[in-house]
């Protein structure tokens, strides 16, 4: 029996790289090789009337530099999650992020989320190394429900 709320569940995430504006190849560079396919927690293409876009990728191994994303800004809100996947220590994140706010670069070596305020340009946002796999989530609070400007 088919509930009244099914059409609010994500039940197969969809892989959601060509929805992206400012990674990879819509940006001019490739997937980094240490990075999965991206894929749609939420979206309104999947759920009508979702006011959120949320993606989310692995972040595997890399012993060097690696950058991913270069310097922009949004017409909206954004939350950026580096969640380590330790059960026995929720804070080691398992690598070193670099993410650049404004023009001041942070180093994060724990399970970090990061609040951006609409037209704060950020990164370039990129791995010095990753020694475990972790989890990146992106979050747009763009009110339409859309990642694209």
């Amino acid at each position: 029996m088919a509930g009244t709320y099914d059409h609010l569940f994500v039940t197969e995430m969809q892989e959601c790289r060509l929805d992206m504006v400012n990674e990879g190849e819509a940006a001019g560079k490739p997937l980094p090789p240490n990075l999965s396919d991206p894929w749609a927690a939420m979206r309104s293409s999947d759920v009508p009337g979702a006011t959120a876009y949320i993606t989310t990728s692995w972040v595997h191994e890399v012993d060097h530099d690696v950058e991913w994303v270069e310097e922009h800004d949004h017409e909206y809100d954004e939350i950026l999650m580096f969640l380590g996947n330790d059960p026995n220590n929720v804070n080691d994140l398992g690598g070193e992020v670099y993410m650049t706010v404004e023009g001041e670069q942070h180093i994060l070596t724990t399970t970090s989320s990061l609040f951006i305020p609409r037209g704060t340009k950020h990164c370039p946002l990129g791995f010095k190394s990753v020694s475990r796999p972790f989890r990146f989530i992106a979050v747009a609070l763009s009110g339409n429900g859309k990642y694209l400007p």
